[in-house]
């Protein structure tokens, strides 16, 4: 019985269908599945340059595109749009399989000839071919097929090539992109085409080319499965593992190894796909990350992918936090953690009794940012200590005073079985190195530019430094927490195993560059210390621009909140995909109960709290991160909001951390704003914030 296949790129056009429409194209496909002749239900294409391309009736207005393979009973939906524009779409179409990759193919065809037809009257004397370089051989060997080949061995330009952008098989314009970059067929073939060891491809083969994609074509196997794959397109979506990011992710790696990249370029996608991979070759696996938000985030999506309960057993999915807790609770007993005001109250207490000329928040970040990072145990190691970052200069005889306040802070917390955060994962760090054996074979950190130094030695002891042992997922653009480490100073040596992810599959083009604005000029290090950019970070995907509304009033702005988020519902899209971002909790939690008075469900999304299924999530830009929607709206964004004066120190007191303080809030309002897949609207009451100027300018 012939069997229906779900392509991904129509999942993505499918949320953008009106309601009524999506439940007629779930109906249509589960007709076809209930026939047994399931031809009856398809109509032959006239005029059309691949036969194999076949109709199925939607309604009167709406129409599907469905491949039928010479061989094999597997069809798969490719397309859904009104009658004129699906014939449209088909009409000059053709499918095809990568003879490198093994995959499935889609491309304009009449549009590359056209192209190959006008370059061909182009006079090109005395012009370099801009693949001169590369042989016939070596581009055959990375699936450049010879229509493709014809067209590359005629440009003289770069640009040529980008004009074709969305035109040409994905993947053989991002080999060709990648040659004209510069990168070798070698590097190209490892870091684009990502493909294990040759096979013989049979490039007619639609049927088996399908069976290499199950991350691109879901297969439906009955009606629940359809049901739920359609009742949530977007979270599928969320865990595609485009080919660019596939060899990053099931590499075998001789030691720790990083993929770093911009917002939406799939460094989450690839650590989810590599844990799976690992724990399905037995290995026990922690997949782990910085705040539990996050944590649940990447469990949802886990479970998404994968589907045995013996596989996902061996995936513990747990802050870093947590882990520590556990190795700490399972030795020491039961103690207290520090609160944050208790904390500060502590530190207050000492400058008053020592009668210190430095702030609470001062003595707390050079404990944390310097004694704790640098495993400082004695005076003398802190007044020899580096304090690359720290701005303020000490004398001996000050640094002698810090130490003997920072002493008395250890003592309290002794005294009175207190820990903080840090101290628990140093303990930890101490017992898991003490240990024989290691608690994990594989050890996977998303988000990891937000960790501080104590956290990244629990992750290095937790597991052998060996093959696999560490694959971590960073970009430190996105950095929202004021934790800065060198990997090599925790034990962490990647050794050239890093690879840089520069497509992004969430965010729109529009969104992307409006939003990458903010930080055009800002200096920012990588994991080691190295200057990186956001440049060459692209979307391939175009959409409208970020809407910017300022009220003059918070009740205006969230007026106009509630009458933007009630567009998008009208538009189609479901509440839990929209979400709404605040500097402050209180912000957020009003601007859910706005939405509720208005009848929108909402729920506000706490550390402890997730959102109600089909509510719209309302949370701050902190607990954004990692999280992902199809519309944003990013709420007060005023001048005295944005950035938040109290997250601020003042330039007189200590300017270099006066100006990381201004980067992380920069850096927090940029990962908000990149959450949005579709539509971005940035809001404020009173004055706008002077990041927007430097956004908009």
């Amino acid at each position: 019985m012939a069997r229906l296949g779900i392509h991904q790129d129509f999942l993505q056009d499918l949320i953008r269908l009106e309601r009524p429409v999506q439940q007629k194209v779930v109906d249509t496909i589960l007709k076809f599945e209930q026939t047994a002749h399931a031809g009856a239900h398809l109509e032959k294409l006239n005029n059309i340059r691949d036969e194999r391309l076949k109709s199925i009736r939607i309604d009167r207005k709406y129409r599907g595109i469905v491949l039928v393979p010479d061989k094999g009973d597997q069809l798969t939906l490719l397309r859904v749009d009104t009658h004129d524009e699906a014939y449209a779409w088909a009409q000059n179409r053709r499918v095809s399989v990568n003879v490198a990759t093994g995959h499935m193919e889609i491309r304009d065809e009449a549009i590359i000839d056209t192209t190959i037809e006008a370059l061909t009257q182009v006079p090109t004397e005395r012009v370099r071919p801009l693949f001169e370089h590369i042989s016939d051989a070596d581009l055959s060997r990375l699936g450049i097929d010879d229509q493709i080949r014809k067209f590359a061995r005629m440009l003289t330009d770069a640009a040529m090539l980008e004009a074709l952008e969305g035109r040409l098989p994905q993947i053989q314009y991002d080999v060709l992109f990648g040659l004209a970059a510069g990168m070798s067929p070698e590097e190209v073939w490892n870091d684009v085409v990502g493909s294990a060891a040759p096979e013989r491809i049979d490039p007619e083969d639609l049927a088996a080319a399908t069976r290499r994609m199950p991350d691109k074509v879901a297969l439906v196997r009955g009606p629940d499965e359809l049901m739920e794959l359609f009742d949530k397109p977007f979270a599928r979506w969320r865990v595609y593992l485009h080919p660019l990011q596939r060899e990053a992710a099931f590499r075998s790696y001789s030691g720790a190894a990083q993929v770093t990249g911009g917002p939406g370029t799939g460094k989450t996608v690839a650590a989810l796909h590599r844990a799976r991979h690992l724990a399905r070759g037995g290995g026990r696996v922690l997949l782990t990350t910085f705040t539990a938000t996050l944590t649940r985030s990447l469990a949802e999506s886990l479970r998404l992918l994968e589907t045995d309960d013996e596989i996902l057993s061996r995936i513990d999915v747990l802050t870093v936090d947590q882990v520590a807790r556990r190795v700490v609770d399972g030795d020491s007993g039961k103690f207290a953690l520090l609160r944050d005001d208790e904390e500060m109250e502590i530190w207050r207490r000492i400058i008053r009794r020592r009668d210190l000329d430095f702030g609470e928040t001062f003595l707390r970040e050079e404990w944390r940012q310097v004694v704790l990072s640098q495993q400082i145990t004695t005076s003398d190691g802190y007044l020899s200590a580096h304090r690359i970052g720290r701005g303020r200069r000490l004398g001996p005889l000050q640094r002698a005073q810090i130490w003997r306040a920072i002493a008395e802070f250890d003592q309290e917390l002794n005294d009175r079985n207190f820990r903080t955060f840090e101290t628990v994962c140093v303990e930890a760090a101490r017992l898991l190195t003490e240990r024989d054996g290691n608690a994990y074979d594989h050890v996977i950190v998303d988000e990891a530019q937000d960790l501080h130094p104590v956290r990244w030695r629990v992750l290095r002891a937790a597991v052998a430094e060996g093959p696999d042992d560490l694959f971590i997922a960073s970009d430190t653009h996105q950095r929202i927490y004021d934790n800065r480490v060198s990997l090599g100073s925790v034990g962490i040596h990647l050794a050239g195993r890093s690879t840089r992810l520069k497509i992004n599959y969430r965010t729109t083009a529009e969104i992307l560059a409006w939003s990458c604005a903010m930080l055009a000029a800002d200096k920012i290090d990588d994991l080691d210390g190295q200057r990186v950019s956001l440049s060459g970070c692209r979307s391939e995907v175009h959409g409208a621009r970020p809407e910017l509304f300022g009220g003059s009033t918070k009740s205006a702005e969230l007026a106009h909140l509630v009458e933007t988020v009630q567009s998008w519902l009208d538009a189609g899209v479901q509440p839990e995909e929209i979400g709404i971002a605040a500097r402050s909790g209180p912000l957020a939690q009003d601007a859910a109960a706005a939405l509720t008075r208005a009848n929108i469900p909402a729920s506000h999304l706490t550390r402890d709290k997730d959102g109600a299924e089909g509510h719209v999530r309302a949370t701050t830009m902190h607990r954004m991160k990692g999280l992902e929607f199809r519309c944003v709206a990013v709420i007060g964004v005023g001048g005295n909001q944005v950035p938040a004066a109290g997250s601020i120190t003042p330039v007189e007191q200590d300017a270099p951390t006066h100006s990381n303080d201004l980067q992380r809030e920069r850096c927090l309002l940029f990962v908000a704003c990149t959450r949005a897949r579709e539509r971005l609207q940035v809001s404020w009451h009173g004055e706008p914030s002077p990041f927007l100027n430097l956004a908009s300018g």
